[in-house]
């Protein structure tokens, strides 16, 4: 089996053979909701950080409609349905974030309705500056703690720094990864690479740093991808965990070279630069990272990092996705529609559930995008 083949399988369901294994070793696995969790301090804790995520639910989502209203989005509904009928059972315990009220009101209501195992919020800072990494580095000091009481684990400063130091070297593999995107003829389909990408949030670190090396060395013999019709981005908020739709917009013509994506160029782009205070390092890196739309005071840093990917990559034209109900990527969405406009760069807008509803409408919208991209390059 290629290392693109096994990256793949741990991406297909939620539970795959590297989980199991772990527990079978008598380890811990604690799911998290958001990619400001500092995964390093529960790896440093002998914790496997796992990215919580409904794979393959159904629209119906009856349970948790008993708690949750019709106008919170589908991806905490669907988690909260899974939740209740017992899939997260391999967990150990669940760390969210607020980073937006849907979130926060899953919080509530697993809480609420336990008993779940062990239950944790972190707070994050709607601004960066000074302040702000300072506030969030007495959050995830607390979290630290609260692991190593809860769990009986040590989380000392060597484990936190060779954590530290194996998480960097996963963000320098996958920067060669998307480096190889921007080539003319890119060697993997945006597809493939969402497969990658959550297979990194759903697996041992060593293991998968090592199927990442294998995989860059194996697309260096692969033939490039030539025959698309345009190279397109995808943006967007969050819930953008299943390459089907990706398929679907390779299938037709269009070639996925890059992102902005929590599953994506946003997992691993800020590194984190050690000093003498490792959890000010990692606050700094967490906050300082390419931003998700909760971040108030960043709206224009977002788009001008879009901008460079667009450059960089050398996209025709930019897909965001969004989810029905979410005002942070809504809001996002009426700057970077000016932004784009003024670039003279198409942008196809798709409100979606998070099972990504009728595939169907949504590849006749992008026939579309792409036959106007086409149009475009040919001057007509």
């Amino acid at each position: 089996m290629t290392a693109l083949e096994e990256l793949t399988a741990v991406a297909r369901d939620v539970v795959n053979p590297h989980v199991e294994n772990w527990r079978r070793q008598g380890k811990k696995v604690v799911g998290f909701f958001c990619s400001y969790v500092p995964e390093e301090i529960l790896y440093a804790g002998g914790i496997l950080p796992y990215r919580v995520r409904p794979t393959k639910c159904q629209p119906a989502t009856h349970l948790a409609d008993t708690y949750l209203s019709h106008l919170n989005c589908t991806f905490v509904r669907s988690c909260l349905q899974f939740a209740y009928e017992g899939k997260y059972e391999f967990l150990d315990g669940f760390v969210f974030t607020d980073s937006c009220d849907h979130i926060r009101r899953l919080y509530d209501v697993m809480r609420a309705t336990g008993p779940f195992p062990f239950m944790r919020i972190i707070g994050v800072p709607h601004k960066s500056g000074d302040e702000a990494t300072a506030y969030y580095r007495g959050e995830i000091a607390g979290f630290r703690k609260e692991v190593e009481q809860h769990f009986g684990v040590e989380i000392t400063e060597a484990k936190l720094k060779d954590a530290i130091d194996l998480y960097n070297e996963t963000r320098d593999l996958l920067k060669r990864l998307y480096a190889l995107r921007q080539e003319k003829a890119p060697p993997l389909t945006g597809a493939e690479t969402l497969n990658v990408m959550i297979a990194a949030t759903s697996m041992p670190r060593e293991q998968y740093n090592g199927l990442l090396s294998r995989l860059l060395g194996e697309l260096s013999a692969r033939k490039g991808i030539s025959n698309y019709r345009a190279r397109l981005m995808i943006s967007g908020g969050g819930g953008c965990d299943d390459s089907t739709p990706f398929e679907m917009m390779e299938d037709i013509g269009g070639l996925i070279v890059t992102d902005t994506l929590c599953f994506g160029s946003r997992y691993f782009m800020q590194p984190t630069v050690r000093g003498g205070d490792l959890l000010m390092s990692l606050a700094r890196s967490y906050i300082d990272r390419p931003s998700c739309g909760r971040m108030a005071d960043k709206v224009t840093e977002r788009a001008e990092f879009m901008k460079t990917l667009i450059h960089e990559a050398r996209v025709d034209g930019v897909i965001y996705q969004r989810m029905r109900y979410c005002d942070l990527w809504g809001g996002q969405l009426f700057y970077l529609r000016k932004v784009l406009k003024e670039s003279n760069m198409p942008l196809l807008d798709i409100e979606r559930e998070y099972h990504w509803g009728d595939v169907g409408q949504v590849r006749t919208r992008t026939q579309a995008f792409l036959e106007m991209i086409e149009e475009r390059k040919n001057g007509n």
